[in-house]
């Protein structure tokens, strides 16, 4: 890891080229008052943005803690050497042309590799990239506008998007920024490295991160340990959501795992929350600046409209969060001042009876805190025309927050109903000011995410061509070895020997025609067979080999278990309905390799099939142990294989009362 401090908080930046963006770059640190020496370098201008330049970047006689490259992608290369050769404290690398395009006469990714080398130890942030803003140390390297403002303490955001990085600096709803990172084409410094280095000012509050892909996930692994060290929350809104499942595939499992699961699965194993929407990303870092992470989904709500506490409650639905019924405590105390025309419940319709009466209010709001709640929602929408009846409202969440100290937020149910002087008093308080109740709701889900716990390091893929799949029986052999229960079976060449051999076996048989993919497209398994039919049946399916199996019987559930090789995420575990309804129900979850017995459980327990798992309307119950067996005799053959494997699936497992048996198997390697 390299040490980020000198460029990302310098004494001295150098700004190198005579553009547009390199005027902007003046113009940006000094918007946000910074202290520090700038150089401008240019071999013919006199001055940049009112600043006298300089011929050379070796006339300057000190150290360069910082500098922006604002020259093409040849140029910035040679830039970075010499940078590298003063001992610079680093570089942002604003040029385009790298991995992100393609030129004629070399491509993109011999460029960024010379950029790489020349850089050395020392550390560059891009190329294609923005630079920053520091706004605790009153820092920026940001060759546009930009909205923030010098903080004492804050939250750090990270994308990987520049106009998108512009657009969060001029953000209204009151949330402190601390620092704004653009990571360009990471081809140094990573985003999860970058966050890493943040989290060792105390400053930082909470970090906000824009991911379009990942990268290392080693690096990943390591920035979730050191947060949770820390007691930093992260946050995510990941980008690609509607990339569709992979198409080079051969089981359900691949169509059912498209690239979005495997980010999704990495995010849950880290206990990195996901946002989808940039107005939910700001609310939820504003929420984890103000109240840390919340202890839990349990939420109360007051307003003075009936209509409002139905919406919350629909809403909240959505978020999985939930509204405790009130204490005996709680409805005395609520009674008490609201007398008994108002139905005390949570969430509350206070109706209008107390309104203006600040002291009322505040034991109305106070009274719906408690132990069991982790945050307090006044709904307060403040109207553009005349606020002024509005600050017993305000006042009302002050107090209650004050005397009670609970966790406490005034919610605006439409954004632009939170006024930014009302808003700024709020969080002076203590008390969160959240824009949009959807938003709102969205961030408490996010800050209430559980803490990342010990788990063993992801098993990482290999790269080799996948061409292989094995016959049904030696995938099954192949998993067995490792664990996984299957029929009891024979193979035979011909349809005379697969009656030889079925007749070693107890009926009703299942017989199979070997060397398809999809067997049951092409009629190739049939069911519920005595021996005296195997060999005529086996002569309509005219394979060239078979497989004959017992059948397994008293079925509670079919299941599906599959893994596939994700590049970008490891190997993805997908675990679902199985059988012919896998793809019309696509009841599915997806973990990463390797998940605990305790994941697995939780995740089989989220499917929609689960009831007949645990034994619905009377039915029996699946061998829960079993299944969870079944599972990690795949996972286990995964780690034995990691370098070749590329796509395994058991479907369907069919799970009985006593066991779970695999009837069908799949793998694909190298």
């Amino acid at each position: 890891m390299r040490d980020l401090c000198r460029l990302l908080n310098p004494r001295s930046i150098a700004v190198i080229g005579g553009g547009a963006w390199c005027a902007s770059i003046i113009n940006a640190a000094q918007r946000i008052e910074y202290r520090g020496v700038i150089v401008p370098v240019h071999p013919d201008k006199k001055e940049i943005a009112g600043l006298r330049t300089l011929p050379r970047l070796g006339d300057y006689d000190g150290p360069i803690d910082a500098a922006f490259l604002g020259i093409n992608r040849h140029a910035t290369v040679a830039a970075v050497a010499a940078l590298a050769d003063m001992n610079a404290g680093g570089a942002v690398c604003f040029a385009s042309g790298f991995t992100e395009a393609q030129a004629e006469d070399e491509t993109g990714d011999s460029l960024q590799a010379a950029l790489v080398a020349a850089a050395g130890k020392m550390p560059i942030l891009g190329p294609n990239c923005y630079g920053f803003v520091n706004a605790l140390d009153r820092t920026a390297i940001w060759p546009d506008q930009h909205g923030m403002e010098p903080v004492e303490r804050g939250v750090a955001i990270l994308t990987q998007s520049s106009n998108i990085a512009i657009n969060l600096t001029m953000q209204q709803r009151t949330l402190p920024i601390a620092y704004m990172v653009t990571c360009g084409n990471m081809a140094q410094t990573s985003q999860a490295a970058i966050a890493m280095a943040l989290l060792d000012d105390k400053r930082v509050t909470a970090i906000g991160l824009h991911v379009e892909g990942f990268g290392k996930l080693r690096e990943w692994e390591a920035l979730a340990r050191k947060a949770r060290a820390h007691d930093i929350p992260l946050v995510a809104l990941k980008v690609g959501r509607s990339d569709q499942a992979r198409s080079a595939t051969v089981s359900h499992t691949a169509s059912l795992a498209g690239t979005d699961s495997g980010a999704q699965a990495l995010l849950d194993r880290l206990c990195i929350a996901r946002l989808n929407t940039l107005p939910e990303f700001l609310e939820t870092l504003k929420l984890l600046h103000c109240t840390g992470r919340l202890a839990s989904s349990n939420i109360a709500s007051i307003s003075c409209s009936g209509g409002e506490a139905s919406l919350i409650a629909d809403l909240a639905l959505a978020e999985n969060l939930h509204f405790p019924p009130l204490e005996v405590s709680q409805k005395r105390k609520l009674q008490q001042v609201l007398g008994p025309m108002v139905a005390v419940a949570n969430p509350l319709d206070y109706h209008t009876y107390i309104w203006r009466d600040a002291e009322k209010m505040t034991r109305i709001w106070g009274a719906m805190t408690g132990p069991d709640i982790a945050l307090t929602l006044s709904i307060v929408d403040y109207p553009h025309t005349d606020a002024a009846d509005w600050a017993c409202a305000t006042q009302a969440a002050l107090d209650a927050r004050a005397q009670t100290g609970a966790p406490f937020a005034v919610v605006a149910t439409l954004p632009e109903l939170m006024p930014p002087h009302t808003a700024r008093q709020l969080m002076n308080g203590g008390v969160v000011p959240l824009n949009g109740l959807a938003e709102a709701l969205a961030a408490i889900r996010a800050a209430a995410a559980p803490v990342l716990s010990d788990a063993d390091a992801l098993i990482l893929p290999g790269t080799a061509e996948a061409t292989q799949v094995l016959d049904e029986d030696q995938a099954k052999s192949a998993l067995g070895r490792h664990g996984l229960t299957i029929p009891l079976g024979r193979t035979a060449d011909d349809p005379t020997g697969a009656a030889s051999v079925a007749a070693d076996l107890t009926p009703p048989l299942v017989l199979k025609g070997l060397g398809l993919a999809h067997k049951s497209e092409y009629g190739a398994v049939r069911l519920n067979l005595e021996p005296s039919l195997i060999e005529t049946t086996a002569a309509e399916i005219g394979t060239d080999r078979f497989l004959i199996e017992e059948m397994v019987a008293g079925g509670v559930a079919e299941l599906l278990i599959g893994i596939i090789r994700d590049p970008a995420h490891g190997f993805i575990l997908t675990l679902g309905a199985g059988g012919i309804l896998t793809e019309i129900l696509r009841d599915t979850v997806s973990l990463l390799v390797p998940s605990t017995r305790e994941q697995i459980h939780a995740a089989l327990m989220r499917l929609r099939c689960a009831p007949l798992l645990t034994g619905y309307r009377g039915r029996p119950s699946a061998n829960i142990p079993a299944i969870l067996d079944a599972v990690a005799a795949v996972q286990s053959y995964i780690v034995a294989n990691a370098d070749t494997v590329a796509e395994v699936e058991v479907n369907p497992l069919i799970s009985t009362p006593d066991r779970a048996v695999a009837v069908d198997a799949l793998i694909r390697k190298a």
